[in-house]
């Protein structure tokens, strides 16, 4: 009576029902996402994870939409992540073929087998794209896998993995798409079918060693690939438009870097040469150049031809033309110093932005500007931002360097500190590069470090701490360092800044 269950069994199968409708719905919330939010963010790489998580943590209700239905963007799946796994592995194979005898150990045939190599790199990456996921869920953020257009200001369409389209309402929106390879007109890439002309993607790809590469760029992505494949055999040769490798770093560095890289790995150069033309097979690639500056072509054959000309941003087919977000002339979203673009509730930041491309900028910002979106206030310091190639040895760099202090008619006082005259390096036999430390001549404030070690990577913080403090190289020269240890050289070059080094 009164619509009440007449049975035990009615009852057990009407919760089993309700059970079931619930399961559905959170099905359809967690993958199509309806309903209203505070904040959603568009792609889900280092910017955009970060940025939806903290947003999320600081009580806003949060969604990140990702186009490729695993998170961490390009750093964490066809990037950063795979190609550490890569350079790590490489260089055990390197270690073991090459330098194993000079300490003693004796190995016998060492074999290469690029499948399990290539599986724990995978396995590498799998797991931290489901640990991002577990992140989410821990933090509430919802998941909308799909891809993100803007409808209008405050209205996103999202068309799913399975092509279904929904809509999103979200109060502001952060705009973290990321970036891209720069293909070359006559060189496109083949990464998924033959892999003879290839980007950063396709060379984490690659199922056997090429007998020769050629790395067309020489900026981080290529000398780190190029790496990877000179340490399993290969025979590579860098082609490179201008006088110089890495051309936003300091010169005195890379100019040590570039003789480590032919004495090492016997990586081969030609620099201020352009590609002019390619022609592209299933068995490989032949590739016509000239000099920069114009002259007499040559021709050169590579089994595989690697372009890394540089990245470009991911701002297209976004609607932004429809909420009237304005791009700048390289195609990057305009946006003021708390990266609010022209459109007062949708920002941007990462790859997609003005500055360099690197995910843990973006992962700053990402933090950033969640905090400004939750009426917060937090600054970034571009100029205490690292930056790492991760290769062997490794190259660091934060701060400014000298040709940008010359240039800005900054006096400053430089010390430079070997790795041959540090004890821990000569211990463990790899005491190639130095530690190079520029600051103010007044003020003896740190402006800039530069270091070429097999830790450059790790020991570059202590540097960006000091710039983000405004310490002094007498501030790092006066507090102790454990000996023995690498970053003993941080002290010494800050010594040699200020005063005198002992060891040197």
């Amino acid at each position: 009576p009164g619509g009440g269950l007449v049975g035990c069994k009615d009852a057990e199968m009407l919760s089993a029902m309700r059970g079931r409708v619930f399961y559905l719905r959170a099905a359809v919330r967690h993958f199509s996402t309806g309903g209203d939010f505070d904040v959603a963010v568009i792609g889900g790489g280092p910017g955009g994870y970060v940025a939806a998580i903290k947003a999320a943590q600081l009580g806003l209700k949060t969604v990140c939409i990702e186009k490729r239905g695993a998170l961490g963007g390009t750093c964490l799946n066809v990037g950063c992540i795979p190609s550490k796994a890569l350079l790590n592995s490489s260089q055990m194979y390197f270690d073991a073929t090459s330098h194993f005898k000079n300490y003693g150990i004796q190995v016998g045939n060492v074999t290469l087998d690029i499948k399990t190599m290539m599986s724990q790199k995978e396995s590498a990456v799998d797991g931290l794209t489901k640990g991002i996921e577990g992140l989410f869920k821990k933090n509430k953020v919802e998941y909308a896998k799909g891809y993100g257009r803007f409808v209008d200001a405050t209205t996103i369409e999202v068309e799913g993995l399975d092509g279904k389209k929904t809509q999103i309402k979200a109060k502001n929106t952060i705009i973290a798409t990321g970036s891209e390879p720069v293909e070359l007109p006559f060189m496109p890439f083949n990464d998924f079918t033959d892999r003879t002309c290839v980007s950063s993607t396709g060379a984490l790809m690659l199922d056997k060693v090429p007998k020769k590469l050629a790395v067309i760029g020489g900026g981080v992505i290529g000398l780190e690939l190029g790496s990877v494949w000179a340490r399993l055999g290969a025979e590579v040769t860098v082609i490179e438009f201008m006088d110089k490798l890495c051309p936003t770093m300091d010169k005195e560095l890379i100019t040590a870097f570039q003789r480590s890289l032919k004495k090492n790995l016997n990586f081969k150069f030609k620099m201020s040469t352009k590609v002019t033309a390619a022609d592209i097979r299933k068995d490989g690639v032949t590739i016509t150049m000239e000099p920069a500056a114009g002259g007499t072509p040559e021709k050169m054959e590579a089994d595989v031809a690697l372009v890394s000309v540089g990245r470009r941003p991911r701002t297209e087919d976004l609607g932004l033309d429809k909420v009237g977000v304005t791009l700048d002339s390289k195609k990057r979203i305009d946006v003021d110093d708390h990266f609010k673009t022209k459109v007062g509730n949708i920002y941007a930041i990462g790859d997609c932005i003005k500055g360099p491309m690197l995910a843990h900028k973006a992962e700053e910002e990402g933090f950033h500007v969640a905090e400004a979106i939750a009426g917060k206030h937090g600054t970034i310091n571009y100029d205490a931002i690292p930056s790492v190639i991760y290769t062997h040895p490794e190259v660091a760099s934060v701060g400014k360097t000298e040709e940008e202090l010359q240039a800005a008619g900054v006096e400053y006082s430089k010390g430079v500190f070997p790795f041959l005259a540090n004890s821990r390096a000569r211990a463990v036999a790899s005491a190639e590069g130095m530690v190079k430390i520029l600051a103010d001549k007044k003020t003896d404030r740190i402006l800039g470090v530069h270091i070429m070690s097999n830790a450059a990577g790790e020991q570059i913080h202590e540097a960006g701490l000091a710039i983000e403090y405004g310490a002094s190289c007498e501030d790092i020269a006066r507090t102790c360092h454990a000996h023995p240890t690498l970053s003993e050289a941080i002290k010494e070059a800050a010594m040699a800044c200020y005063d005198k080094p002992i060891h040197s």
